[in-house]
């Protein structure tokens, strides 16, 4: 992998920077903007399956709600940082500004490796996380979802623990919930189908015609399976090569993403799936392929590999996959680049119609969620292109512009500067 060593929350400043210059942003706003306006640091012991105490540390970050309620994912990471959170709470504010939702922005973490925990000890861990913060959460003041190795069930243990500590009834407090207890239809593969609704409208920009195009996805977690295996069916393009941790394949012939996924549940990886060539995920990154989707972790994408990404269009499924720098080569090139915070909103999107959902008591049908979620995307789409071409820039420069505005204005009209 790339060998620079980037600081995330660094990034995000340096981003939301460069969108108030062109701005000519209140300085005030731009201060009151580049950090969080509340973080909360916990620490919990947890009585182990061996009987012994162990103390976890964990985070939860409130950086702006202006706009609305707070929203933003929880992550259970062995190496998880509160520059990690507070930058993805930062681009959960641009991202719920950006598809115009009455939302701000949050992101909360606890270090720990799942993998490593029992079922039991994962749920005391849940349990003991709301129980700190329970005082700060809530449908009306900061609503948590599923991210990095957190799931529906997760999320089931912290909405009781919650509703048990309140001692009253609030689904609307969580998203990414299962659906017996209030989750959307929808929301399992929301992060993907959003991208691959962006993903359309680019290509019809750039007259691609996607019967004919290649696909390669680097990463083969939620976002990247739904990606491949929605591929066909919303693009009508030819998935040619995944990857996942160990590696990846590639087949110019194309994936058949069932039997890929088959293979990875019974070996761990996708790597050596029958009659596909061995690449690495350095190698994904720079295939010959007319759509590229990282879909794995932050800064993949930066000065050292930039130039030498063949793709038309890189659709940012995973947050923060290209840095600063590659931007600019990458602009210069002619790749089109669908911003993480416009390409993966799918997955926040579908989390703010389950809260609508839970507040009213009234849950939609699946064909629904999939028609008010397109409306949704091309609509943001669209203000991000028209934004980027009057103000001549790349297209994740003119999503921040469209959400810094929007941000901007809540917090005057509601006195804040």
């Amino acid at each position: 992998m790339p060998t620079e060593k980037l600081n995330p929350f660094k990034i995000a400043q340096q981003q939301l920077d460069t969108a108030a210059k062109i701005l000519n942003l209140d300085p005030e706003i731009h201060q009151a903007l580049r950090w969080p306006m509340r973080e909360i640091h916990i620490s919990f012991p947890v009585r182990m399956d061996n009987g012994k105490t162990k103390t976890f540390h964990g985070f939860r970050v409130q950086y702006n709600d202006a706009r609305g309620p707070c929203k933003g994912g929880i992550r259970f990471h062995p190496e998880e940082t509160i520059d990690t959170v507070r930058a993805l709470g930062a681009w959960m504010v641009w991202k719920t500004a950006l598809l115009d939702l009455p939302l701000g922005g949050a992101k909360g973490g606890v270090i720990c490796n799942p993998k490593e925990l029992s079922d039991y000890e994962l749920e005391k861990i849940c349990r003991a996380y709301i129980a700190q913060l329970a005082f700060a959460l809530g449908s009306d003041k900061d609503v948590p979802a599923p991210d990095v190795y957190t799931n529906p069930q997760i999320m089931a243990w912290m909405l009781d623990e919650f509703q048990k500590i309140k001692g009253s009834h609030d689904p609307g407090m969580i998203t990414g919930k299962p659906l017996a207890i209030g989750g959307s239809e929808g929301r399992e593969d929301a992060t993907a189908r959003g991208s691959l609704y962006a993903t359309r409208e680019a290509a019809k920009l750039l007259k691609l015609d996607l019967k004919k195009a290649t696909v390669a996805i680097q990463g083969f977690g939620n976002a990247g399976y739904f990606l491949a295996k929605l591929c066909p069916e919303i693009l009508g393009a030819k998935v040619v090569a995944v990857s996942d941790s160990k590696g990846g394949i590639f087949s110019e012939e194309g994936l058949d993403i069932d039997k890929v996924l088959a293979h990875k549940k019974k070996t761990g990886s996708v790597n050596c799936f029958p009659k596909t060539k061995k690449i690495s995920n350095e190698e994904i990154l720079e295939l010959e392929v007319d759509i590229l989707f990282p879909a794995a972790l932050e800064d993949v994408i930066t000065k050292e590999n930039a130039s030498k990404i063949k793709a038309k269009i890189l659709g940012e499924a995973a947050n923060g996959p290209t840095t600063p720098e590659a931007d600019e080569i990458l602009y210069k090139k002619g790749v089109f680049v669908i911003p993480d915070f416009l390409c993966n909103a799918g997955g926040v999107t579908v989390s703010y119609f389950e809260w609508v959902q839970n507040l009213y008591n009234y849950y939609w049908e699946l064909d629904t969620v999939h028609k008010r979620l397109e409306t949704k995307m091309v609509k943001a789409f669209k203000s991000v292109v028209e934004t980027a071409k009057k103000y001549k820039v790349n297209n994740r420069m003119g999503a921040y512009i469209v959400a810094v505005e929007r941000v901007a204005e809540a917090m005057k009209l509601r006195g804040w500067v």
